[in-house]
């Protein structure tokens, strides 16, 4: 596996052939019965996982993280993504991303005196810092702006989101507004297919359990740091 990195080029081709190595080694000790067991299995995806973060972490980081490399993401042309708060992962390398693979980009604008939420289109990376940003200290178009919003113009491929807490289960704890939730009822109303939803956390944000109740939307996935390796 060393070889692949040796010239020193890291690109997502590359990283993906490791996996695909380790999916064919454990493919082909299943029928030879060489690994005798479910934790022989485990080892080898643990070694993978560690030799991916120790060559390639720091590049994965800087290049959008796994969210470009995931499925999902790259068959998607209508991604919703949040402009980050300091305590949530970082989306600015993600969202360069999106308009570079010449995908559609729309970004949360929130009503603080309800639970309702747009999501409206971003037209360049460089437009966020122009502008203005809400008490939350976030940017986000103004109220008054006129914008094209996801739901009226064909809806969206990919939601990726924010939160404070995350189970394995695809419960998710946000700021007690509803904003996500209230939305994502509204894609089911106006969309023949749910988009898909991906949130992002640190590996210190996932729980055994967080606490919900009836009007919570489940999450389809959990992307953390540790993901891949779990």
């Amino acid at each position: 596996m060393e070889k692949q990195f040796e010239d020193g080029i890291i690109n997502w081709g590359r990283i993906m052939t490791i996996f695909a190595f380790e999916g064919i080694l454990i493919k082909k000790l299943l029928p030879e019965r060489i690994a005798p067991d479910v934790d022989t299995y485990k080892e080898i995806s643990y070694f993978v996982a560690e030799f991916i973060t120790k060559n390639t972490g720091e590049w994965i980081r800087q290049n959008g993280g796994w969210v470009i490399a995931h499925s999902q993401y790259q068959k998607s042309k209508r991604i919703s993504i949040f402009l980050s708060m300091q305590d949530e992962i970082e989306t600015e390398e993600i969202i360069r991303d999106i308009f570079q693979q010449g995908k559609t980009c729309f970004i949360p604008r929130y009503q603080f005196n309800s639970n309702h939420m747009d999501m409206v289109k971003l037209a360049s990376p460089e437009e966020i810092l122009s502008l203005p940003k809400t008490s939350w200290n976030i940017h986000q178009p103004g109220e008054e702006e006129v914008r094209e919003e996801a739901l009226s113009t064909g809806g969206l491929d990919l939601i990726l989101m924010p939160g404070l807490g995350f189970d394995k289960h695809g419960n998710r704890l946000g700021r007690g507004k509803g904003y996500y939730d209230t939305y994502l009822k509204r894609c089911l109303q106006h969309q023949e297919v749910k988009p898909y939803t991906l949130a992002l956390a640190f590996k210190e944000q996932i729980c055994v359990q967080v606490p919900v109740d009836e009007n919570d939307m489940k999450v389809d996935e959990v992307l953390y740091e540790d993901s891949s390796a779990s």
